[in-house]
C-alpha cells in the first residue's frame, strides 16, 4: 500500500483557491448547498446515497443548514413546497426548482429535459444513457442557477456529476468537491467545453471535456472518501489520469474515511431482521443464518455463509468471487450474491447459481430488506474489490458481526485489520493481492478463524465494538467548512 497519512484533521491545512471566504457572523448558522446526484432513501445507486444522507443528518446538529439539491429523475415521493424557474442557457433549458423536506432536511429537485428516467445513470441494457453529458452538465448549469438565488455560504459537491457547477457559476461561494469513485469523470466532447461560463480551460483534458477535471481545479478543497484511497490517487497507476492535478492541489487535497448510519444500521433493532442481538449476546446471530438460509431455500444451517452485496462491476472484483464459487464445496461453505449492473456479470452469475445450485445462491437486483438479512445471516463477507475508495458494505457487515475478506486497496486498507497478522485487533482476512488464488487463500483463513468458536467470537466483537458512525468524518468535513467560512 502507498504510505503517507492524509486524514483530515492531521497536520496543517490551508486555504484553497478561493480569494474571499465567506464570513460568518458567531451567531448564524453556516448554510450549505450540497449536490449530489443520489439520496437515500429517495434515490440510491451506489454508496453516494448513504454519504449524501448520513453526513447531511449529523452535520445539521453543529450550527449548519443543509440545502441538498439533486436531480429530479421523475419517481421521488416528495411533498412539494414551491417551485420555480430557474434561468439556464437555452441547451440547458429549461429548468426547474421544487422544493420541500425529508425529514426535517431541505431537499430541492432539479428537472431539466432528459433526467427523469427509471435508472439514473444505466439503460435497461446495463449501458450508460448515450446523452448522461447533456442530462448532468444541464444539472450543473440548473445547479449554479439555483446557487444564484439561494446564495449558500458554502457549495458542497460531489463527482463528475456536479462539478461542473464552478464553471457555470459568476462568483461561487467557497466549495468544497468529494471524490467518491475517480474512475467516473463525465468525460466527453471538447464541443462542451464552450457551455462553460468561465475557466473552461481548466475542464479541458486531454483534449477532451473532463467535469471531474475542472471540478478538481477549481473548488477549494478536494477530498476523497479514505485516506488510502487519496495516497492512491497520487500515483500514475491508481490515479486514473489525474494524479497530476490531485498532486498539485497540495494540502488542498486529502481524505477522510465514510461513516455509515448506525441508527439505520443496527442489529439489536433493525426491522428488516426476524432475529435481533448484539455485541453482548450474539446467539440471535445464529438465528439469522438459518433464517437466511430458509430464505434462499437451502437445507440445514450449520454450514457457514459467505454473503456479497454489491453492485456487479469489475471495480468490485465480482468476477473474481464467481471464480471462487467451484471452490465452495470443497470449502464446505455457501455463498450469497445479491446485486445488478453489468450484464455479463450477471449472465455468469446465474450460470453459476445453476451449476451449484447447493453452494451458490443469485438475487438479482437491490432488495434493501434482503441485503440487511445477509449482513446479519452471513458469517463471511467477501468484498474482492479491485480498488476501493472507502467501501460502505464491509463496516455494515462488521457492524452485523458477519467476517469481512477483503482486497488490500483504499478504504478496505483503512477499515480491515487482517486477524492472523494482527491477532490481539484483527477483524477480518487480506488477501494480498487482487487474484482469485490470494482471495481463496484468505477465505480458507478465514473458515479455519471461524470454526474456533473462541477466535470467531473475539474478531466478530472487535468489528461490532468500532464506532463507524458519522461523527468523526462530520466533524472534519465541519472543520472544512468553518475555515472555508471563517466561522467559529
Amino acid at each position: 500500500m502507498f504510505g503517507g497519512s492524509l486524514v483530515e484533521g492531521q497536520g496543517s491545512t490551508k486555504r484553497g483557491s478561493h480569494s474571499g471566504a465567506t464570513s460568518v457572523a458567531r451567531t448564524d448558522r453556516v448554510r450549505v448547498l450540497f449536490a449530489t446526484a443520489e439520496l437515500a432513501p429517495l434515490v440510491k445507486v451506489g454508496g453516494l446515497a448513504d454519504f449524501s444522507a448520513g453526513l447531511a443528518n449529523v452535520v445539521r446538529s453543529h450550527q449548519v443548514d443543509v440545502d441538498i439539491v439533486l436531480p429530479d429523475y421523475g419517481q421521488a415521493p416528495f411533498q412539494v413546497g414551491s417551485q420555480q424557474e430557474l434561468t439556464v442557457p437555452k441547451w440547458a433549458g429549461p429548468a426547474t426548482c421544487r422544493q420541500g423536506s425529508l425529514d426535517g432536511v431541505g431537499v430541492a429537485l432539479i428537472s431539466v429535459p432528459g433526467m427523469a428516467r427509471p435508472n439514473p445513470y444505466l439503460d435497461a441494457m446495463g449501458e450508460g444513457w448515450p446523452d448522461n453529458d447533456r442530462r448532468f452538465l444541464a444539472f450543473s448549469a440548473a445547479v449554479a442557477a439555483w446557487a444564484e438565488i439561494s446564495k449558500p455560504d458554502l457549495l458542497h459537491l460531489n463527482d463528475w456529476h456536479t462539478a461542473g457547477v464552478l464553471g457555470y457559476i459568476d462568483s461561487p461561494p467557497p466549495s468544497v468537491l468529494t471524490i467518491h469513485n475517480l474512475s467516473y469523470q463525465g468525460t466527453t466532447g471538447p464541443e462542451w467545453l464552450e457551455t462553460f461560463n468561465r475557466s473552461r480551460d481548466r475542464y479541458r483534458r486531454d483534449g477532451a471535456t473532463n467535469p471531474l477535471a475542472g471540478g478538481i481545479a477549481l473548488a477549494d478543497r478536494v477530498v476523497t472518501v479514505s485516506p488510502t484511497f487519496a495516497a492512491e490517487s497520487l500515483h500514475k497507476s491508481t490515479g486514473f489520469g489525474l494524479d497530476d492535478l490531485l498532486l498539485g492541489r497540495g494540502t488542498a487535497f486529502s481524505g477522510i474515511l465514510n461513516g455509515i448510519d448506525t441508527d439505520v444500521w443496527d442489529p439489536s433493532r433493525d426491522g428488516h431482521l426476524p432475529h435481533h442481538y448484539d455485541i453482548e449476546s450474539l446467539e440471535g446471530k445464529e438465528d439469522m443464518r438459518q433464517a437466511l438460509a430458509a430464505e434462499l431455500e437451502w437445507r440445514g444451517s450449520e454450514v457457514p455463509l459467505i454473503g456479497m452485496v454489491t453492485r456487479l462491476t469489475d471495480q468490485k472484483g465480482v468476477d473474481i468471487a464467481l471464480e471462487t464459487a467451484p471452490l465452495l464445496e470443497d470449502l464446505d461453505v455457501r455463498m450469497v450474491l445479491l446485486g445488478s449492473g453489468d450484464r455479463s456479470l450477471s449472465k455468469v452469475s446465474h450460470d453459476v447459481a445453476h451449476k451449484h445450485p447447493d453452494q451458490f445462491r443469485f438475487r438479482e437486483g437491490y432488495d434493501e430488506g434482503l441485503a440487511h438479512r445477509i449482513f446479519a445471516g452471513s458469517d463471511l463477507y467477501l468484498m474482492p474489490s479491485r480498488f476501493e475508495p472507502a467501501g460502505l458494505t464491509q463496516m455494515q457487515a462488521m457492524r452485523y458481526g458477519s467476517i469481512p475478506v477483503v482486497t488490500d486497496v483504499g478504504g478496505l486498507h483503512d477499515t480491515v485489520t487482517d486477524a492472523d497478522l494482527s491477532p490481539s485487533d484483527g477483524t477480518g482476512f487480506i488477501a494480498g493481492e487482487v487474484s482469485v488464488s490470494s482471495v481463496a487463500d484468505a477465505l480458507e483463513r478465514a473458515l479455519v478463524g471461524w470454526r474456533s468458536q473462541t477466535r470467531r467470537s473475539e474478531i466478530i466483537r472487535r468489528g461490532m465494538s468500532r464506532d463507524w458512525s458519522w461523527q468523526i468524518p462530520a466533524s472534519r468535513y465541519l472543520d472544512i467548512y468553518r475555515e472555508l467560512t471563517s466561522a467559529p
